[in-house]
């Protein structure tokens, strides 16, 4: 059974960093697009941050400047460097990935459960 699992959230001052990182583990053939959204209170959920398996990224505006994702796809995993946070970073972090389950060759897509990212003095 693929799991995403995240970890590396927590609480940080204004102007702090963090770097959530997620790792996919099971019976995978393969992984194609993986990202980061998130959802903050009272909020639609937010597409942070994406790549692909060749490293093409894409990032939302509020984001540009100040957050580099990344992967490895020796160990099926992404990370979310997380610099100048801001108090509107507040939020619930989710890894998101489009996975192939062995012996499927169609791809799935699966969330993580999330982790929580506090931005506050």
């Amino acid at each position: 059974q693929v799991q995403l699992v995240e970890s590396g959230g927590g609480l940080v001052q204004p102007g702090g960093s963090l770097t959530p990182s997620c790792a996919a583990s099971g019976s995978i053939r393969s992984i194609a697009n993986m990202g980061w959204y998130r959802l903050a209170s009272g909020k639609e959920r937010e597409l942070v941050a994406t790549i692909t398996s060749s490293g093409s990224t894409t990032y939302a505006d509020s984001v540009k400047g100040r957050f580099t994702i990344s992967r490895d796809n020796a160990k099926n995993a992404v990370y979310l460097q997380m610099n100048n946070l801001k108090p509107e970073d507040t939020a619930v972090y989710y890894c998101n990935s489009h996975i192939a389950p062995w012996p499927a060759y169609a791809g799935m897509e699966y969330w993580g459960k999330g982790t929580l990212v506090t931005v506050s003095s």
